[in-house]
């Protein structure tokens, strides 16, 4: 069950996992490494071991000529160093791995050299602290932005490498190459705060970029970047181009900070006597922003005078901001998230035994603080730090013991039943659902299982009374709040993404939705639903009404006409659809969907403009119908 492979975890393809280049002598000096070994090879062998351990993967050793050599030909790497390079490929979701100060931070703590660092987030007097003040106007572009700043940092060559390296990686991860996050680093030294973050129409933003020797406006940038060669800022470009407004942050001066997500000002560039730095991260995801903020400031600040030290800067939406409930904050929030588990889930989920005090231990030593709160039931309270963004679960915490522990050490045991697979029937059924709906000329689409209150209800015109729909506890983004109850406002987002595109519109999907169901053990239960949708010029009732006895034909039920079986229509009153346009689906005297032209209201809520009809059924009661029907 566990392997090497395993350990490149959360789902991530080996390929695609993010490769730290470190310098292997760098990094034995600060791991402070007192083995002795009598070859490159012993050395290697036992950091590849250590990694392994650790749960990470030594993927390469190298050196930066090879490397050139290996791309470009021998005569490439002439003079370039030969120094030892290891290519240290860590999980997708551990941004604190992505840089030689968070590799050595962590492996020191699981060698048991160090403790986890504490942070402390310094706050001046009202009069001192920096602040920042968002303008409503940038809801348009990228609503959000967070930031901090470092004071009295030391860089030299190497630091200054890693602290440039690291934003460019965090950019390519979890930023999603700048469209969810853009990083912005700058000397503050150089700025005089208070600053504004705005959106502005491209001609009035004037500024110098970073390394260029001239000034240009927003709208001559894009082109000249367009033209340059080997420009790195291309991919980039799309973001924001097509907007009528990009964002832009001044400093007092109305001196340009930076255009995210492109570019920062040269005027505020940093530089290896920079002393003090202001780091500001703008975003369509705050969530997002704040583990990217945290992830910088937790690197770099043991580089400053007092190590683990950030000072925080405020935050002020303006009125009809993108956060009315929060309209001032501080940053950065670099709290820990607690959680409760029990050492009986975990024994039981990895196949082993050890005591509550043991998993403790274990769970320090992954950078985890934890401790027992009840040794009877063997309860754990154990603390996440902001570094540890990837602690959703219990499951998780289970995964860091099961590293810890040492996958090696766990008795491999027979399975003690034996059984001979076979595809659910509702699965099989669902396959063959597709197949039908394609061949009908619509295209499959998948939509989150998570939206929010207002999509699965008032968005709809569906009345809420709290009977039916799941709400998250402690939901992370704030468009992840509910578990759907249907897959039509997911189709209906799709619409509305893809208005561009020439009509007709055909798409469909297959899912679960959820409801809430005193009845099972969890409180809630699935049920298999087919939505299928047409956007036109015209409504295209008739085409949905034509779908809907194809997908009957296909699985053997005829119009009822009056007798007891076969399906039937019957005139709906839901306020999804258009009045006198609009259809209970029933099977064998049971509702099992609707059917209609969606109100104008509907697609209003929405931002779609061209008239849609759609259906969707629960498609369990037809599966269990053919089942019946086959036997």
């Amino acid at each position: 069950l566990f392997s090497k492979t395993n350990l490149l975890r959360h789902g991530a393809a080996k390929g695609t996992m993010p490769t730290v280049n470190v310098l292997r002598d760098k990094l034995f000096e600060l791991l402070e490494v007192e083995e002795k070994f009598d070859s490159d090879k012993l050395q290697d062998e036992w950091f590849e071991n250590l990694c392994f351990e650790f749960g990470i993967e030594l993927d390469d050793v190298t050196s930066e000529k090879e490397m050139k050599e290996k791309q470009m030909g021998e005569a490439s790497g002439e003079g370039l160093s030969e120094d030892v390079i290891y290519k240290i490929e860590v999980p997708a979701n551990r941004y604190d791995l992505l840089c030689l100060e968070g590799i050595v931070s962590s492996l020191r703590i699981f060698l048991g050299k160090d403790l986890k660092p504490e942070f402390t987030v310094n706050t001046p007097q009202p009069s001192d602290i920096i602040e920042i003040t968002v303008k409503k106007e940038t809801q348009q572009i990228r609503p959000f932005v967070v930031c901090a700043v470092l004071r009295n940092v030391t860089f030299d060559q190497m630091r200054y490498k890693s602290f440039i390296d690291l934003q460019d990686k965090l950019h390519t991860n979890i930023c999603r190459q700048r469209t969810l996050v853009a990083i912005g680093t700058h000397d503050l030294d150089t700025l005089k705060p208070p600053f504004t973050y705005e959106a502005l129409p491209p001609k009035d933003i004037k500024f110098k970029p970073l390394n260029e020797e001239k000034e240009f406006t927003g709208e001559t940038l894009f082109p000249y970047y367009e033209t340059k060669e080997n420009c790195k800022l291309k991919p980039f470009l799309k973001i924001i181009d097509k907007s009528p407004v990009y964002p832009v942050i001044y400093d007092s001066s109305r001196v340009v900070c930076s255009l995210p997500p492109i570019i920062n000002g040269d005027h505020s560039k940093i530089r290896l006597d920079t002393k003090n730095v202001f780091i500001e991260c703008t975003a369509t995801d705050h969530t997002k922003a704040n583990i990217v903020l945290n992830t910088v400031v937790a690197m770099f600040s043991r580089y400053c005078s007092e190590p683990f030290s950030v000072e925080s800067v405020r935050v002020t939406y303006e009125e009809g901001g993108a956060r009315p409930e929060t309209p001032a904050a501080l940053y950065p929030q670099m709290g820990s998230v607690k959680f409760e588990t029990e050492a009986k889930y975990i024994n039981s989920r990895i196949g082993i035994d050890i005591k509550a005090e043991d998993m403790a231990k274990l769970l320090t030593r992954m950078s985890l603080p934890a401790k027992v709160t009840d040794a009877k039931t063997g309860r754990l309270e154990v603390l996440a730090p902001c570094t540890r963004s990837d602690i959703l679960h219990p499951c998780d915490i289970m995964e860091d013991v099961a590293i810890a522990y040492g996958y090696n050490k766990i008795a491999k045991l027979v399975p003690k039943t034996f059984t001979v697979a076979a595809q659910q029937p509702i699965n099989k059924f669902t396959e063959l659902t597709r197949g039908l709906m394609s061949q009908a000329g619509y295209m499959e689409v998948l939509t989150f299982a998570l939206c929010t209150h207002d999509e699965i209800f008032e968005n709809i015109k569906v009345r809420d009374e709290k009977k039916t729909a799941v709400s998250l506890a402690n939901p992370r983004v704030k468009g992840f709040t509910m578990v759907r109850t249907m897959l039509l406002p997911g189709l209906l987002k799709t619409i509305a993404e893809s208005s561009s595109y020439p009509k007709p519109i055909r798409i469909f999907e297959v899912s679960d939705v959820v409801f809430l169901d005193d009845s099972t053990e969890t409180g809630a239960r699935n049920e298999r639903h087919l939505c299928a949708m047409w956007c036109d010029t015209k409504s295209g009732l008739e085409n949905i009404q034509s779908l809907l006895r194809r997908i009957m034909e296909a699985n053997g039920v005829g119009w009822a006409g009056g007798k007891p079986k076969g399906y039937s229509l019957r005139d709906s009153s839901s306020e999804t659809f258009f009045k006198g346009r609009r259809a209970d689906i029933l099977v064998d005297g049971k509702v099992i969907g609707t059917l209609g032209i969606l109100h104008p209201e509907v697609l209003s809520n929405f931002g779609i403009k061209s008239p849609c009809s759609a259906l969707e059924i629960n498609i369990e009661g037809l599966c269990t119908r053919v089942q019946q029907k086959l036997s």
